[in-house]
């Protein structure tokens, strides 16, 4: 469960084969686990008065579809848009995205996608090599990829290094995976390319989990979307609005 008292951008309860110079990432199904450092609706009762359109509007489960207040109250005051990924279940590795953007009625939703998260589902304890996706809020702030930048506002690295090789755990190519990505700041330091190697939390909190280009399957730890998608989504988030992800199974986004 989330606990309450924890920043965003770190875990709420408590991804890369690189050139030859760098080691597998954690959404890399062939990464070595033992590597370090490594990538690893009803509305709610209003019994006080309506808020004046120019005062800020408290989060409420009523703009947010699934999320409970332990949830919700890590969801900084000066986010304006929301990726939410709500896992199938704790041990699913499928999931769907909606994306929100914070308007001065509330929160309002965009569209909807499919996507995987991690091979074994959810924790609220992600270690490095554990095979699942984090739980948690979490800043989204640098983005990059193989191919070059599709429009986005964020910052962009376009590098070769975006490479992935062989196959994922249902046997499918992992080829083109990180011709798009986003860095969820989880165990990375905002500001930094994707690339970065840097672990805030230490090495064995694991790191380099992205959003990134859908291959078909489960991930080790990142959340995929179709290309088409990603690309949508590079192209919508803007560093202005303070964007964040929030992600997880259902259970424990409802808390």
């Amino acid at each position: 469960m989330i606990p309450s008292g924890i920043p965003t951008g770190r875990l709420l309860l408590p991804a890369l084969a690189l050139a030859t110079a760098l080691t597998a990432t954690a959404c890399d199904p062939l990464a070595d686990a033992g590597r370090a450092p490594a990538r690893d609706d009803r509305p709610a009762v209003r019994t006080t008065p309506e808020p004046s359109p120019t005062a800020p509007r408290p989060v409420t489960l009523a703009d947010l579809a699934g999320l409970g207040p332990l949830t919700t109250a890590h969801i900084p005051a000066a986010a304006r848009q929301a990726v939410v990924v709500t896992g199938q279940g704790r041990n699913s590795s499928r999931s769907h995205v909606v994306l929100y953007r914070k308007t001065a009625s509330g929160w309002q939703a965009g569209a909807t996608w499919p996507a995987h998260n991690a091979v074994r589902g959810w924790t609220a304890d992600h270690r490095l090599g554990d095979l699942r996706s984090p739980i948690g809020v979490f800043t989204l702030s640098d983005a990059g990829g193989r191919l070059p930048d599709p429009g986005t506002k964020l910052p962009y690295t376009h590098s070769g290094g975006f490479v992935t090789y062989g196959t994922g755990f249902e046997g499918e190519s992992l080829a083109g995976s990180f011709d798009y990505v986003v860095a969820i700041d989880y165990n990375h330091v905002k500001g930094t390319s994707p690339l970065d190697w840097g672990r805030p939390q230490g090495a064995d909190k694991g790191g380099g989990i992205w959003l990134h280009v859908d291959h078909g399957g489960p991930t080790q730890a990142c959340v995929s979307l179709a290309e088409t998608h990603m690309k949508e989504l590079l192209r919508t988030l803007d560093p202005a609005l303070h964007p964040v992800v929030v992600m997880g199974d259902a259970d424990s986004l409802a808390r």
